[in-house]
């Protein structure tokens, strides 16, 4: 996964002011899998900030062409990640689809909605990378319609290793514009965190499965 380090700082800076970083030392949070995290980032109420999402637009539009060059279709994960990901096709002139997390159950029973064929290239877009089930899921999904996935890109990222093997393992590059490092060193400097807290903070950074927050 790569991260740029001025960006990375940039994007960590907004996400605190406005918010989108909630610390809950003493009342963990349980993520969708399963794990308790004494952190939550919910980048979703980044599209609520016309600067944000403008800069957040801005720099994935920069890393596609920069590292991908053309490319025929941008893609959205479900749900957090189709706003941004729209944004990133209107300003590049490109058809948008999105992915589910799981197949319609009526109806055609999509599980990618919009038009994508066999050999288009594709970026897809992600709000957020935890254990990398859902971006990896989605990569997949696009994958077997026969479509040629160039990346993901992720406005945050945790940094987890098991995240970081599976798109390894997938052959798929992945840029987050912000990371839980970064994150954290920004917290510090805008006295969003205690020095004290840091420690829990990395402790469950190094083992989110078996962390209880006890």
């Amino acid at each position: 996964m790569t991260v740029n380090e001025e960006t990375a700082l940039k994007i960590a800076e907004s996400l605190l002011q406005i918010n989108a970083i909630k610390l809950n030392l003493q009342k963990p949070y349980t993520w969708a899998s399963g794990w308790k995290s004494p952190i939550y980032c919910d980048n979703r109420i980044t599209i609520s900030f016309p600067k944000i999402r403008n800069y957040i637009r801005q720099q994935f539009v920069k890393i596609i062409a920069e590292e991908f060059g053309d490319v025929d279709v941008i893609a959205g994960v479900a749900t957090g990640g189709i706003p941004h990901g729209i944004l990133v096709a209107q300003d590049l002139g490109l058809p948008f689809a999105y992915v589910r997390g799981a197949s319609k159950g009526h109806g055609l029973t999509n599980r990618v909605e919009g038009i994508i064929e066999s050999g288009q290239r594709v970026i897809i877009i992600e709000d957020l990378i935890s254990s990398g089930g859902s971006g990896l899921s989605a990569v997949n999904a696009v994958s077997e319609l026969g479509a040629n996935v160039k990346g993901l890109l992720a406005i945050f990222s945790y940094g987890f290793k098991i995240a970081d093997d599976k798109f390894e393992d997938a052959s798929c590059r992945v840029f987050a514009l912000s990371d839980y490092n970064h994150l954290l060193s920004q917290a510090i400097t805008d006295n969003y965190i205690r020095e004290e807290d840091v420690d829990i903070l990395k402790k469950w950074r190094e083992n989110p499965e078996k962390w209880t927050g006890k």
